[in-house]
């Protein structure tokens, strides 16, 4: 059974998911959404598809078993709002949104309808960590440390606060969703937020570019998550820390290092967890099966609460329950 997918997004991630799922057998990447029917068209063109500008022409075209949504935070809404009406299934990339009231009606209809969906955290896929979420089940975690550091995007919707979220939102969201996967739910957050080079080097930036966040675990276990967007490009460091009394468990997206008592162990990163969160997701399309998918609509939303409690939490000054 071959499947009909549609692809609503032109940029980077959009093209990426749908060069993988061209190389997928019995998978047809039948037509593409965009902005602007030229844009929409020019993307499709690279997979015998067609272009389309409104998501409602799309639909009414063709018969797609399920529908891929990759578009800047700020777009998110109606484009799951007509997915849903029409029971068709749907995978989106993270965050689900700048806020929390659009998804927050979005789940609900969701949860009504029962809907197929799956959301784009694929750190949850890679071997690696499966890896540390099966060493941390012997482990009484004390504590977590995090950190996305990295230069800024060009994208100009990634520099406005109102269309992106800011940093902490649309991409440090992969750490704290990998601190919920591995070490449970937040109930608390305090976070403290600045701005220190980038509006001076860059025209129109309204996000922070240094921030950091505690957070307080249902377990008990406190975190703390940092990130920043000054770095030049070529610098960088992402990673998850858990350090604990039998010793450190270290994550980063390019290995996973186990010390034990001044034994040390590393894991090199291998396959790609892209797609894997594709497979799962198709496969349970294909057979109703959702046992594969490690992040659906609901989960990613439980993501999305704790990171805008942190832009609250900045905001207010204060700290903010959950």
């Amino acid at each position: 059974m071959t499947l009909n997918i549609g692809m609503v997004g032109t940029g980077g991630f959009a093209r990426m998911h749908a060069d993988l799922l061209a190389g997928m057998k019995e998978v047809k990447l039948l037509a593409v959404c965009g902005t602007g029917r030229d844009k929409a068209e020019e993307v499709a063109r690279h997979y015998a598809a067609a272009g389309y500008e409104k998501l409602a022409e799309m639909l009414d075209a063709h018969k797609l078993d399920a529908v891929y949504v990759c578009v800047p935070p700020g777009a998110h809404g109606a484009i799951e709002r007509t997915l849903i009406r029409r029971g068709i299934p749907f995978f989106v990339e993270k965050p689900l949104g700048v806020s929390t009231e659009i998804p927050a009606s979005l789940l609900q209809d969701i949860k009504e309808s029962g809907l197929l969906t799956s959301a784009g955290y694929h750190f949850r896929y890679q071997e690696n960590v499966q890896r540390l979420k099966e060493l941390l089940k012997g482990d009484k975690i004390g504590m977590v440390v995090g950190q996305w550091m990295g230069s800024m995007p060009d994208a100009a919707w990634w520099r406005d606060q109102a269309l992106s979220g800011g940093q902490f939102i649309e991409q440090t969201t992969h750490i704290v969703d990998l601190l919920r996967y591995l070490a449970g739910e937040v109930t608390e957050v305090h976070a403290m937020f600045g701005s220190r080079v980038m509006h001076e080097k860059r025209s129109s930036v309204s996000v922070a570019d240094v921030g950091t966040v505690s957070l307080k675990l249902a377990s008990g276990v406190v975190a703390n998550i940092s990130n920043t967007c000054v770095l030049p490009g070529a610098v960088g460091k992402v990673g998850l820390s858990f350090y604990n009394d039998r010793g450190l468990l270290d994550w980063s997206p390019q290995r996973l290092l186990e010390v034990r008592d001044g034994d040390s162990t590393e894991y090199a990163g291998s396959g790609n967890p892209y797609v894997l969160e594709s497979e799962a997701f198709l496969h349970a399309v294909r057979t109703g099966d959702r046992s594969r998918i490690l992040s659906d609509y609901a989960d990613a939303y439980k993501t999305l609460k704790v990171t805008c409690a942190a832009v609250e939490s900045a905001r207010k000054e204060a700290p903010v329950k959950l």
